[in-house]
């Protein structure tokens, strides 16, 4: 094993010099487009909403379309209309030399080389609560990620990125301004445009909520809690980030209403899996961490989280959102800090008490003028039509 991890090393330095070596050698086809979701995971998040509404608008037909999945096969993945490639593979450089779109919503590597005719619209993939990259206020020795790079290595690695983008998507008039000091993006390039993903939950029907359910076995009858913590820089293994459950699911069954019963998605960074206890079989569903959490909102009554941007989203729903923030102190000392005063600018209460936010959810206590302020001033521009307004934008750079 650990004689192939090495191979794959050495080849992997092998494939990336090569591509810099011949890159700027490969023509650009100017009906070219790339997409990629969180580095290779699959086919989701703004990247697939832009696509999907991509093969819909006329201005794009004659266009290829190409998705890059780590292990589609395995997957036994199919987009329609798309080419599926895998990534990090020699023709997945090939392509990224020779698209005119790239359509990506994750930091790309710092290896990877754009040419100027070239157009990179970075979409990102949430509104942030915590601190970002240039925001982050840490010590000189601080470390991040499993590889432990310095703060200037991380904030470099931004920077080399951003450099490359033609256009970053903006949700909001928050994200505007964040977006310029975190990532140090200058305002012409950055798009106000609302996030593509979040069509879906403004036009979604009753239909789509009934396919959702029978998609994941839950009942159509019981109304739908969704627990989806974030993942934390600090737990980790040589594989990947983990996540301890710091909840009772059996005191949530006893004090949710019969009727109820809870959706566990992990954060797609998590790696360890989680095994349901046969107690809890019938209200406990544990969803797999790459799973598409868009559909999941939908058909969720109530969301639990903690310090997950998932809420930005989700609050378009106007259904309530409780944050279960157990660590709170240490989260906010030893990891990254908010941009938001969490007990003033959150669309729902923040609880360290896991059996005091369970009975407010048995009772529907709940602030929804709360969240009513929230959603203006950080999903106006949420409307169904955001994916449009981004291929508008495209389509001037054809």
């Amino acid at each position: 094993m650990k004689l192939l991890r090495i191979i794959k090393k050495i080849a992997g330095k092998i494939i990336r010099w090569g591509y810099k070596l011949t890159y700027k050698l490969i023509p650009i086809d100017p009906k070219l487009v790339i997409f990629i979701s969180f580095h290779g995971r699959g086919y989701s998040d703004n990247p697939k909403a832009i696509y999907e509404q991509m093969i819909k608008d006329p201005a794009f037909e004659g266009y290829r379309f190409i998705w890059f999945v780590k292990h589609h096969k395995k997957k036994d993945l199919h987009i329609p209309k798309a080419k599926i490639v895998e990534y990090f593979s020699i023709p997945y450089f090939y392509y990224m030399s020779r698209a005119k779109f790239w359509i990506i919503n994750c930091k790309m590597p710092t290896y990877i080389s754009k040419k100027p005719d070239q157009v990179y619209l970075q979409t990102w993939h949430g509104t942030p609560l915590k601190r970002l990259a240039h925001d982050i206020d840490v010590a000189e020795d601080t470390t991040f990620y499993r590889s432990g790079v310095s703060y200037g290595a991380m904030v470099g690695s931004y920077d080399i990125d951003v450099e490359r983008y033609n256009y970053m998507i903006s949700p909001n008039r928050f994200c505007t301004k964040v977006f310029q000091t975190s990532f140090g993006i200058d305002r012409k390039r950055l798009i106000e445009t609302g996030y593509p993903r979040n069509d879906f939950l403004t036009n979604h029907t009753k239909e789509d909520v009934i396919r959702v359910k029978k998609k994941y076995g839950i009942p159509l009858d019981k109304k739908v809690v969704l627990y989806a913590p974030t993942w934390r820089d600090n737990s980790y293994v040589a594989a990947g980030y983990t996540f301890k459950l710091e909840v009772d699911f059996h005191e949530w069954k006893k004090k949710l209403p019969a009727d109820t019963v809870v959706v566990f998605k992990p954060h797609y960074l998590i790696i360890n899996t989680f095994e349901n206890d046969q107690e809890l079989d019938g209200f406990l569903y544990s969803i797999p961490a790459e799973a598409e959490i868009s559909e999941l909102y939908i058909i969720a009554d109530q969301m639990i989280t903690d310090y997950s941007s998932v809420f930005f989203d989700y609050a378009i729903l106007k259904r309530p959102i409780y944050f279960y923030m157990y660590d709170l102190e240490q989260y906010a000392s030893d990891l990254r800090g908010f941009y938001l005063d969490i007990h003033k600018d959150l669309p729902g209460k923040v609880y360290r008490n896991e059996g005091k936010m369970l009975e407010d959810m048995a009772r529907n206590n709940y602030d929804y003028e709360q969240l009513k302020q929230f959603n203006a001033q950080f999903n106006n521009r949420e409307d169904g039509h955001a994916a449009q307004r981004v291929l508008d934008v495209l389509k001037k750079e054809r």
